[in-house]
Protein backbone atom coordinates (compact mmCIF):
# COMPACT_ATOMS: atom_id res chain seq x y z
CA UNK A 1 0.00 0.00 0.00
CA UNK A 2 2.88 2.56 0.31
CA UNK A 3 3.08 4.99 3.60
CA UNK A 4 0.47 7.66 4.42
CA UNK A 5 0.97 11.02 4.50
CA UNK A 6 -0.94 13.36 6.72
CA UNK A 7 -1.79 16.76 4.59
CA UNK A 8 -1.57 19.87 6.56
CA UNK A 9 -2.64 23.12 5.44
CA UNK A 10 -0.80 26.00 5.07
CA UNK A 11 -2.09 29.50 6.08
CA UNK A 12 -2.15 30.33 2.57
CA UNK A 13 -4.68 27.42 1.69
CA UNK A 14 -6.62 28.63 4.99
CA UNK A 15 -6.78 32.17 4.06
CA UNK A 16 -7.84 31.13 0.64
CA UNK A 17 -10.80 28.43 1.72
CA UNK A 18 -12.05 31.36 4.34
CA UNK A 19 -12.08 34.04 1.11
CA UNK A 20 -14.00 30.96 -0.88
CA UNK A 21 -16.29 30.78 1.85
CA UNK A 22 -16.72 34.48 2.35
CA UNK A 23 -17.33 34.67 -1.51
CA UNK A 24 -20.32 31.97 -0.83
CA UNK A 25 -21.82 34.32 2.16
CA UNK A 26 -21.45 37.24 -0.27
CA UNK A 27 -23.49 35.64 -3.01
CA UNK A 28 -26.16 34.23 0.04
CA UNK A 29 -27.30 37.75 1.37
CA UNK A 30 -29.57 39.83 -1.39
CA UNK A 31 -31.35 41.97 0.45
CA UNK A 32 -30.49 44.59 3.26
CA UNK A 33 -34.49 44.29 4.25
CA UNK A 34 -33.35 41.91 6.94
CA UNK A 35 -30.79 44.03 8.39
CA UNK A 36 -33.24 44.63 11.61
CA UNK A 37 -33.57 40.81 12.68
CA UNK A 38 -32.75 39.70 15.76
CA UNK A 39 -33.97 36.50 16.65
CA UNK A 40 -34.41 32.99 14.19
CA UNK A 41 -34.59 29.76 13.27
CA UNK A 42 -32.30 27.31 11.85
CA UNK A 43 -33.55 24.40 10.00
CA UNK A 44 -30.84 21.68 9.74
CA UNK A 45 -31.74 19.04 7.26
CA UNK A 46 -29.20 16.34 7.40
CA UNK A 47 -29.40 13.05 5.28
CA UNK A 48 -27.21 10.10 4.29
CA UNK A 49 -26.17 12.18 1.16
CA UNK A 50 -26.19 15.56 2.42
CA UNK A 51 -26.31 18.55 4.99
CA UNK A 52 -28.73 21.78 4.14
CA UNK A 53 -29.09 24.64 6.35
CA UNK A 54 -31.77 27.07 6.34
CA UNK A 55 -31.63 30.36 7.77
CA UNK A 56 -35.01 31.95 8.24
CA UNK A 57 -36.81 35.12 10.52
CA UNK A 58 -38.89 34.18 13.24
CA UNK A 59 -41.97 34.11 10.97
CA UNK A 60 -40.40 31.11 8.77
CA UNK A 61 -39.20 33.57 5.57
CA UNK A 62 -36.20 32.17 3.84
CA UNK A 63 -32.91 34.94 4.57
CA UNK A 64 -30.40 32.10 3.35
CA UNK A 65 -29.73 28.69 3.00
CA UNK A 66 -26.51 26.87 2.33
CA UNK A 67 -25.77 23.09 1.36
CA UNK A 68 -22.97 20.93 1.65
CA UNK A 69 -23.18 20.23 -2.25
CA UNK A 70 -23.05 24.38 -2.55
CA UNK A 71 -19.53 24.79 -0.65
CA UNK A 72 -17.98 22.47 -2.90
CA UNK A 73 -18.42 18.91 -1.19
CA UNK A 74 -18.67 16.45 -3.71
CA UNK A 75 -19.98 12.83 -3.96
CA UNK A 76 -19.87 10.80 -0.40
CA UNK A 77 -17.59 14.08 1.35
CA UNK A 78 -21.40 16.13 1.73
CA UNK A 79 -22.49 13.60 4.22
CA UNK A 80 -19.67 13.82 6.54
CA UNK A 81 -19.68 15.99 10.00
CA UNK A 82 -17.22 18.08 8.10
CA UNK A 83 -18.70 18.84 5.81
CA UNK A 84 -22.15 19.61 8.10
CA UNK A 85 -19.42 21.58 10.32
CA UNK A 86 -18.05 23.91 7.68
CA UNK A 87 -22.00 24.55 6.20
CA UNK A 88 -22.85 25.47 9.71
CA UNK A 89 -19.88 27.70 9.95
CA UNK A 90 -21.03 29.79 6.47
CA UNK A 91 -24.64 30.05 7.66
CA UNK A 92 -23.33 31.42 11.30
CA UNK A 93 -21.71 34.22 9.16
CA UNK A 94 -24.56 34.92 7.09
CA UNK A 95 -26.49 35.55 10.54
CA UNK A 96 -23.59 37.30 11.80
CA UNK A 97 -23.90 39.70 8.88
CA UNK A 98 -27.72 40.10 9.35
CA UNK A 99 -27.93 40.43 12.35
CA UNK A 100 -28.99 37.41 14.26
CA UNK A 101 -28.33 36.65 17.79
CA UNK A 102 -31.06 33.87 19.15
CA UNK A 103 -32.15 31.30 17.00
CA UNK A 104 -34.11 28.34 17.49
CA UNK A 105 -32.85 24.98 15.96
CA UNK A 106 -34.78 22.49 14.40
CA UNK A 107 -33.16 19.38 13.11
CA UNK A 108 -34.52 17.03 10.89
CA UNK A 109 -33.26 13.75 9.80
CA UNK A 110 -31.06 10.94 10.35
CA UNK A 111 -27.43 11.79 8.59
CA UNK A 112 -24.32 12.16 10.32
CA UNK A 113 -23.77 15.55 10.15
CA UNK A 114 -26.53 16.60 12.94
CA UNK A 115 -24.71 16.82 16.36
CA UNK A 116 -21.60 18.30 14.85
CA UNK A 117 -23.44 20.83 12.86
CA UNK A 118 -24.88 22.18 16.15
CA UNK A 119 -21.67 22.07 17.62
CA UNK A 120 -20.55 24.44 15.10
CA UNK A 121 -22.85 27.05 16.19
CA UNK A 122 -22.13 26.60 19.30
CA UNK A 123 -18.66 27.19 18.57
CA UNK A 124 -19.43 30.56 16.47
CA UNK A 125 -21.28 32.42 19.55
CA UNK A 126 -25.13 32.06 18.62
CA UNK A 127 -27.36 31.73 21.11
CA UNK A 128 -29.63 28.83 21.54
CA UNK A 129 -33.39 29.34 22.45
CA UNK A 130 -34.29 25.73 21.69
CA UNK A 131 -33.17 23.09 19.78
CA UNK A 132 -35.89 20.73 18.54
CA UNK A 133 -36.23 17.22 16.69
CA UNK A 134 -38.64 17.09 14.16
CA UNK A 135 -37.31 14.06 12.30
CA UNK A 136 -40.92 12.41 11.05
CA UNK A 137 -41.63 9.01 12.55
CA UNK A 138 -44.14 6.27 11.30
CA UNK A 139 -46.29 5.73 13.82
CA UNK A 140 -47.21 2.39 12.46
CA UNK A 141 -45.67 2.08 9.18
CA UNK A 142 -47.28 0.97 5.45
CA UNK A 143 -49.47 -1.98 5.34
CA UNK A 144 -47.30 -4.96 4.77
CA UNK A 145 -47.79 -7.42 1.60
CA UNK A 146 -49.91 -10.16 1.64
CA UNK A 147 -48.40 -13.69 2.10
CA UNK A 148 -47.07 -15.10 -0.97
CA UNK A 149 -49.17 -18.21 -2.04
CA UNK A 150 -46.74 -20.73 -3.86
Amino acid sequence: MGKKRIISQTKEEMIKEGEKMEANVQKEIKTESHRGVKEGKIYISSSYNNTIITLTDAKGNTLAWVSAGGIGFKGTKKATPFAASKVAEAVALVAKKIGIEKVAMLVKGIGSGRESAIRSFAARGLEFISIKDITPVPHNGCRPPKVRRV
